[in-house]
């Protein structure tokens, strides 16, 4: 996953991050810090309330400022994992006819992911959006490797539904724009799938 420019003019750009400013071991320790007060806090004491404002934070231009504290962490730790189900949900909440129409041409060819991450047969926009909040909140207040892997499952639908766009698809340009989406989201599955391992292994830090 490359730069996420701040502020987000292009939601469905899934690869694109903040680089981190500052001295990076200094901001390396302070995404770590934050990551894991901000999890370790909500898990001890899961309130439904405090998870949905924690989930609603990122909303706007909170997502900036998660960017500033987590967009240039490594995926192998818990703060970049942490940001990739902040961008995943974020992608599809700012453009939910597009993420939702990706979504559903994604589960006619992968219906495994689709169990995984819990989708029903045939969702609306809106059911994605609220899905990719369910795996988001499943992460504060459910098994936080399950979370990570119903969040890599969703991202091999979006993947598998940019694969259905640029097959079906003469024009040059789009079928650049839906590649570039497309292996940003197999990233974004593999990342979160290897962070699901780590964590049952306790090495995400």
């Amino acid at each position: 996953m490359s730069n996420f420019h701040k502020p987000v003019k292009r939601p469905g750009d899934i690869i694109e991050l903040l680089a981190g400013g500052g001295d990076p071991a200094e901001m390396s320790g302070l995404a770590r810090d934050t990551a894991g007060a901000l999890l370790n806090h909500i898990r001890r004491a899961p309130d439904q309330e405090v998870v949905a404002r924690v989930i609603g934070f990122a909303d706007g231009d909170g997502i900036e400022d998660l960017a500033e504290l987590w967009a240039s962490s490594p995926a192998d730790s818990l703060a970049g994992a942490l940001w990739r189900l902040y961008l995943l949900r974020h992608t599809v909440q700012e453009a939910p006819s597009a993420a939702g129409y990706r979504f559903s041409r994604g589960i006619e060819v992968d219906t495994v992911s689709q169990a995984i991450a819990g989708s029903p047969s045939a969702p609306t926009p809106e059911e994605v959006v609220e899905l990719a909040t369910v795996i988001l909140r499943g992460a504060f207040a459910g098994d936080f490797a399950v979370a990570l892997e119903r969040a890599a499952a969703f991202a091999r639908v979006m993947a598998a539904g940019e694969r259905e766009l640029m097959a079906s698809s003469d024009d040059a340009r789009r079928v650049m724009d839906e590649l570039r989406r497309l292996e940003g989201y197999e990233t974004v599955s593999a990342e979160l799938t290897a962070a699901a391992a780590l964590w049952r292994n306790g090495e995400l830090n």
